[in-house]
């Protein structure tokens, strides 16, 4: 699989969660539709995926969408090129969720980690992960993603403690959305590469197309040293009226 192969299966899948008739235009375009049930960002949200230098952008109504397609006209610079945070500054946001990058791996250049840690496989509705969730707070146990997975969990214990996880869970268009967590007291021992190592493994032996949405840069990073490669971003945003403070999360 090449990169130009997986970005567009990519697209794909994004263009399926619009929830509208659009496309990915020309690079440093983005089209904007009105999509009320669009999966690229909350209900009465707006929401914008960039990929490969291009984005599309749903917006709950009419209102939102010119409001978004002002905002894309004022922030493409001189070479053209649309960023996420370009867009934020040029919109009166209330709340923010993200920007959070979007990576995506070819099988050719997965790099497998193994690490000295010995990994199990675990029922994804077992005791043991819904006990590291509960232990490592809402804020990171939702920024994982594990309790959707719908993958097999991959886990390394400490002990009768299960201190880091990782699966995927599988979205249209065969793509795995990938999740990792680590217990706070075990981080920075390459666990949480370890672990997600497993499961990439298991979604390319599964034909799937790994994704990696990373909003904390530990998480990135985790990432790119797998080989994923970094191709665009994605931000939902929650639209007011000029000169209201937004609330980044």
């Amino acid at each position: 699989m090449n990169g130009d192969h997986f970005l567009g299966r990519a697209r794909e899948l994004w263009v399926e969660a619009a929830g509208a008739a659009v496309e990915f235009p020309g690079t440093g375009e983005v089209n904007v539709v009105v999509s009320p049930g669009s999966q690229l960002c909350p209900p009465a949200w707006a929401g914008v995926v960039l990929l490969g230098g291009a984005g599309i952008a749903t917006a709950p109504n009419a209102r939102d969408a010119e409001l978004l397609a002002d905002a894309v006209r004022k922030a493409a610079p001189a070479s053209g090129l649309v960023d996420a945070g370009g867009l934020l500054g040029a919109l009166p946001v209330v709340d923010v969720l993200g920007p959070a990058s979007l990576l995506y791996l070819d099988r050719a250049a997965f790099l497998p980690h193994d690490g000295a840690a010995a990994v199990e496989e675990v029922a994804r509705d077992g005791a043991e992960l819904a006990a590291l969730l509960d232990r490592v707070g809402a804020a990171d146990a939702d920024e994982s993603g594990l309790a959707d997975v719908t993958s097999p969990v991959f886990v390394v214990r400490e002990g009768v403690h299960v201190v880091a996880a990782a699966g995927y869970q599988l979205w249209p268009r065969s793509v795995a959305q990938h999740g990792v967590l680590v217990a706070p007291g075990s981080r920075g021992r390459g666990l949480a590469r370890t672990v997600a190592s497993a499961a990439v493994a298991h979604a390319l032996a599964a034909g799937l197309l790994p994704q990696w949405r990373a909003r904390p840069e530990p998480s990135k990073r985790v990432a790119l040293a797998l080989g994923f490669r970094e191709v665009g971003s994605q931000v939902s945003v929650r639209l007011g009226v000029e000169g209201q403070a937004a609330g980044v999360r």
